[in-house]
């Protein structure tokens, strides 16, 4: 095509490449951070209930999850969002608080979508280099952008800011502190206090992870009731359908299913993480359900992920400073970690 249709931000612009989702059958799959478990049974259900309502438009605003975030949180309804997973939370963030030509900031490495929901806004990125502990960059210190994301526990690094260090960020920020914590059931902390006690943040949550509903795509934000009421203006009029509102609401209900699985996922990590040391690998604490890793001298990561999938088993390896020496590997079941294991030793050469 000789003529471009499209904005220029656009046109110039690379997307956002998710992890590979192999069709083959038998692939161990480590590379998306997908809970190995099911979810709650209470989630067919309720699905299953609701498949004779296809004909009718979903509930608009999904109060009925909704209602479960509020009385989880204990806050007001009106300060709960729900998206088509979070990252269509992140997406209405930079709609409703980035003018074209103004910068969004956050740590680097991190997820990349938030430079690329920038870049689509025709926004700049602001990235502030982690240093080399992972604790909060000083250069983010107030910031004047009017939007700073900050993905906590991060994700490639699995690591965990402490809450106080994100109250102090937000209390120097002029603009807007999106706290996404995706991968925090998995973690030892977390930010949601300051969703209630700061006007200036929003807490944004995934069902993805810790509640086995990747492939349903539900996500939440928790907020000031005058944020909230702003991305509420800007989000799709029926942005949940009427199954994943049922199976949302279903999981968040049942609590201790979802912290079963969450255990289960943790022990799996420390004696991954262990076993990974006696080969090695040099791994960063992890707060989240993967774990970066480096492997031992003589081996590089991309050669690492290379013997890996000749293996038929998948995991992430990201070519970004910092963190191309390391490979991204989703915490499985403990079948599937010895798997790993073992071919890591055989591709080591180590019995």
């Amino acid at each position: 095509m000789s003529k471009s249709y499209f904005r220029e931000a656009i046109e110039r612009m690379e997307g956002y490449v998710p992890g590979l989702q192999p069709k083959a059958a038998g692939v161990v799959k480590l590379n998306t951070n997908e809970n190995p478990y099911p979810p709650s049974p209470a989630v067919l259900e309720a699905i299953q209930a609701e498949l004779g309502q296809l004909g009718r438009y979903p509930d608009p605003m999904a109060e009925a999850v909704r209602e479960q975030v509020a009385k989880l949180f204990e806050v007001g309804s009106g300060n709960v969002i729900i998206g088509n997973g979070s990252d269509e939370l992140l997406n209405l963030a930079v709609r409703a608080f980035v003018e074209p030509g103004q910068s969004v900031s956050f740590p680097h490495p991190t997820y990349t979508l938030y430079n690329v929901l920038a870049n689509i806004q025709g926004a700049k990125s602001r990235p502030v280099p982690f240093p080399d502990d992972w604790s909060l960059p000083e250069g983010l210190f107030g910031n004047d952008s009017p939007l700073t994301f900050l993905s906590n526990p991060n994700s490639p690094t699995a690591t965990l800011v402490q809450p106080s260090e994100v109250s102090r960020l937000a209390e120097t920020l002029s603009g807007v502190l999106v706290v996404d914590e995706a991968y925090v059931d998995f973690a030892d902390a977390d930010c949601m206090a300051l969703a209630r006690e700061r006007e200036n943040v929003i807490v944004m949550r995934t069902l993805s992870k810790s509640y086995s509903l990747a492939g349903l795509r539900l996500g939440f934000a928790v907020a000031p009731e005058a944020l909230i009421a702003g991305l509420m203006k800007i989000k799709d009029s029926y942005n949940i359908d009427r199954l994943a509102a049922a199976g949302g609401a279903a999981a968040l209900a049942d609590q201790a299913h979802m912290k079963s699985n969450i255990e289960k996922v943790k022990a799996t990590r420390e004696r991954l993480v262990v076993e990974l040391d006696k080969l090695s690998f040099s791994t960063l604490p992890s707060q989240a359900n993967f774990v970066l890793s480096r492997p031992p001298e003589g081996v590089t990561a991309r050669a690492y992920y290379d013997k890996l999938w000749e293996r038929r088993i998948l995991v992430r390896w990201l070519d970004e400073p910092r963190v191309r020496e390391y490979a991204r590997i989703t915490v499985g079941t403990d079948e599937e970690m010895d798997k790993l294991l073992a071919a890591t030793r055989e591709i080591l050469g180590v019995r």
